[in-house]
């Protein structure tokens, strides 16, 4: 049975089924290193961008893209039939929560979907977070169903959770370790065979069950310390205490201590949904509560009312109300240095303060003007629009912020962030 070990890295057709934050990176740097790559995505939008040389991932630059395509060996498609013919596919769709249960409904189109062109030899990658056991009890099904093949005997399935970090300049997609799994061990060592092309190091684990749940235990973790910090911050603000100090205090133990910062809340695709997928797997099969999770969804889900509540006092100190007032938010990502803004903790406070009556504006350049809220005023940071405000908030540190210029003109501040320390900031 051929496979894609036995041909040149230019002989194997690789499909990525997505291409969005996750999925065009690793396309783009399967090309790099010699496959032959077809992105597929359903979103006529989305490639025709790619293929006018529009990157929006800001993880792959226009440059980078450009150089894939010359390659001759990348190529993006909306039609199904471009999957044809492929020897490893991965998959790396969404996979939301609605009504608090995971919504897996991507995953299985797109397995029925690449279940069509499977042949002898062939694997199937799933890289998108789930709980433990998608893989082969949802996937694997769907894959034998459509092909009419079995997995393990005619053809492969693995799972590899992405750990991709948009906006990271030091840990990029190829210097990033990579968990890979495979539900054989003939299929293991396809697909840890694909990514150690691809990245420095590919970590074998014994199930794909592990796999997933690496994920799970990865975004958890960040998530119960987030939240942490973001409680103390609450308490430490009431008490005149400065979390920030202590924090940076607390860092300094070579031991025992790993540093995390609060924030105006948590946002992406990982944090507010991820660990949900572990709490609710463990309610489903097991009748238990995952106390931990549940209450670091509770704490960084109402750090906005917190930020709206300092947002309030600190108004208020200047004879001022929310209702009436001209506030500018910094920032609408959920990161800094980054256009993702899915999840955002800054869309929940700017909706609480319009409702309290507040004339809210909104800067960023690094989201797409597209992505911003319809009832958001966007504006770019000048001395006018700095001077104009009653407050500005920072709440997503990028950096082309000019901090100088902001605490020069600005009339107050509230930052969230620890980025500036002048005597108009109020901080977190």
């Amino acid at each position: 049975m051929e496979t894609a070990r036995n041909k040149t890295l230019a002989e194997s057709k690789i499909v990525v089924v997505g291409q969005g934050y996750v999925g065009l990176p690793l396309a783009v740097r399967a090309v790099e290193v010699g496959y032959s790559v077809t992105g597929y995505d359903i979103d006529q939008g989305r490639i025709s961008r790619l293929q006018n040389g529009d990157s929006f991932i800001e993880d792959v630059p226009q440059d980078v893209l450009k150089a894939a395509f010359e390659s001759g060996r990348f190529s993006v498609s909306d039609q199904l039939s471009a999957v044809e013919g492929f020897d490893i596919a991965v998959i790396t769709v969404p996979t939301p929560l609605r009504d608090g249960a995971p919504d897996l409904s991507y995953i299985e189109s797109s397995g029925s979907d690449l279940a069509r062109f499977i042949r002898p030899g062939a694997t199937v990658i799933l890289e998108s977070t789930t709980y433990p056991g998608t893989t082969e009890e949802l996937l694997v099904p769907i894959l034998e169903a459509g092909s009419g093949l079995k997995s393990g005997v005619d053809f492969h399935v693995g799972y590899s959770p992405e750990r991709i970090d948009p906006g990271n300049l030091v840990y990029r997609f190829e210097n990033t370790p990579k968990v890979v799994s495979g539900t054989t061990p003939e299929a293991l060592v396809i697909v840890e065979d694909f990514y150690n092309h691809l990245v420095t190091q590919a970590v074998p684990v014994p199930t794909t069950r592990e796999a997933e749940l690496t994920k799970l235990l990865e975004n958890t973790f960040r998530h119960v310390n987030i939240a942490l910090m973001n409680e103390m911050a609450m308490f430490a603000a009431e008490l005149d205490i400065d979390i920030w100090a202590a924090i940076e205090a607390a860092n300094t133990k070579p031991f025992g201590f790993m540093k995390f910062t609060p924030g105006p809340g948590v946002g992406g695709h990982c944090l507010p949904i991820d660990p949900s997928y572990l709490s609710w797997q463990v309610k489903q099969s097991l009748g238990h509560s995952f106390r931990f999770v549940e209450l670091a969804n509770d704490i960084n889900e109402h750090m906005p009312d917190h930020v709206v509540s300092r947002i309030g006092r600190i108004l208020n100190d200047a004879e001022r109300s929310i209702k009436g007032s001209k506030l500018l938010l910094l920032g609408l990502a959920y990161k800094p240095n980054s256009g993702d803004s899915r999840e955002t903790p800054v869309r929940p406070i700017a909706d609480q303060l319009q409702e309290l009556g507040a004339h809210v504006s909104c800067a960023d350049s690094w989201v797409d003007p597209a992505h911003f809220p319809a009832d958001l005023e966007r504006v770019e940071v000048t001395a006018e629009t700095l001077a104009g405000a009653d407050l500005v908030i920072m709440l997503t540190n990028h950096r082309d912020f000019d901090l100088e210029m902001i605490e020069t003109h600005a009339k107050a501040i509230f930052d969230t962030r620890n980025t500036m320390f002048g005597p108009k900031v109020t901080r977190l």
